[in-house]
């Protein structure tokens, strides 16, 4: 065996244990063009590094977008950014850059049933987690179920730090969640946690003069609504429901056929 392979050998076995699986299925074709190309040995390190890196990149995001629970066919090009009114549209695009993560600021969106509030936050959500951004999507009241389980089960500490390493949680349809008094306890505890560390992003059908059904307690709910509040950004989705809209298309094209 020659030496050049002995050396190929070495390298492709450091590179396994080291666990660089791009830089090991591209260093010898990169080593040839380096060759053939005269490219200089730091021109062929920096090659591999890039595919390293761009493949953990790519590993990440992948990982982020499993751990989010984002609905997968909710996302930025889906949605029709021209059904809503320009500054709105333009606070979206503000948005999905990610900056209030860093300033955990708190999203929420209102709107009708069938307006988009869900499949809006979702795109955002979406393009944090493309950026990198940790993000975790769940509905409402399932979330309260859980953290509800986890404080009979002495364990409602360990469930709230791991949420805690979520840069923001996308909590769907707040105003469906009417349950008992240790329900909105918890939830509240949740919301009390976050608090000027990380980033609530809610959609609810109910304007804040209405979340009394939610919290059940005027004190409670006034200070669910300052915590929120404090530091948001408010989304108004003053939009037809784009279900009656797709529905009335539908029947016109129907008619349209018959």
């Amino acid at each position: 065996m020659s030496k050049k392979n002995n050396i190929g050998d070495r390298i492709d076995q450091l590179l396994k244990e080291l666990r660089l699986p791009a830089m090991r299925s591209q260093y010898r074709q990169a080593a040839d063009r380096a060759i053939a190309e005269d490219t200089g040995y730091e021109q062929f390190l920096l090659e591999l590094l890039e595919k390293e890196a761009e493949l953990r990149s790519r590993n990440r995001i992948d990982r982020l977008m499993r751990q989010s629970r984002l609905p997968a066919g909710k996302t930025l090009s889906s949605f029709d950014l021209k059904r809503l009114p320009g500054s709105l549209a333009a606070q979206v695009r503000t948005l999905v850059e990610g900056s209030f993560l860093e300033r955990s600021e708190n999203i929420l969106a209102f709107g009708n049933p069938g307006s988009g509030k869900t499949h809006l936050l979702c795109a955002i959500g979406h393009e944090l987690v493309n950026a990198g951004r940790s993000v975790y999507f769940t509905p409402t009241v399932l979330l309260v179920q859980e953290l509800l389980a986890a404080k009979r089960d002495l364990r409602l500490d360990k469930l709230l730090k791991k949420l805690s390493r979520f840069e923001a949680i996308i909590l769907d349809d707040l105003g469906y969640v009417q349950n008992d008094r240790e329900e909105m306890d918890v939830l509240f505890t949740l919301l009390a946690q976050r608090y000027e560390n990380h980033s609530v992003m809610i959609t609810s059908n109910l304007q804040f003069s209405k979340w009394e059904q939610i919290f059940k307690d005027p004190m409670t709910t006034a200070a669910a609504i300052d915590r929120l509040v404090h530091h948001s950004i408010i989304l108004e989705l003053n939009v037809p429901s784009y279900r009656m809209e797709a529905a009335k298309k539908q029947k016109k094209s129907k008619t349209a056929a018959g």
